[in-house]
């Protein structure tokens, strides 16, 4: 019926097939490939966050944040003046440098 050689010759076989082929099969892998945006990951926490979660072990880490708070040394804390946009960072700093010197 149909020869091989006069299949070839067919322009909607020879163009049109893997045309489809390549528009149906880069549907069905664009599915699998965006799907993984929704697909959620494995949950794993991180074991400190884990633990202010856990309302049972969430009193021993207020009671160490409590005593980090304790050690710092609220009263003793000065304002530091970044440059503006304006300004040369290095020539500030320089200056910032040769005030704080004396003061050592």
């Amino acid at each position: 019926m149909f020869s091989l050689k006069a299949l070839r010759k067919n322009k909607t076989v020879r163009y049109g097939v893997p045309m489809l082929l390549l528009i149906v099969g880069g549907s069905f892998g664009l599915r699998e490939f965006t799907q993984i945006r929704y697909d959620p990951p494995p949950l794993q926490m991180d074991p400190s966050l884990e633990a202010r979660v856990d309302p049972e072990r969430q009193a021993g880490v207020l009671q160490e944040e409590y005593q980090k708070l304790q050690e710092v040394k609220l009263d003793e804390w000065r304002n530091i003046r970044g440059p503006r946009p304006w300004e040369d960072s290095k020539e500030y700093q320089e200056q910032q440098r040769s005030r704080r010197s004396p003061d050592a």
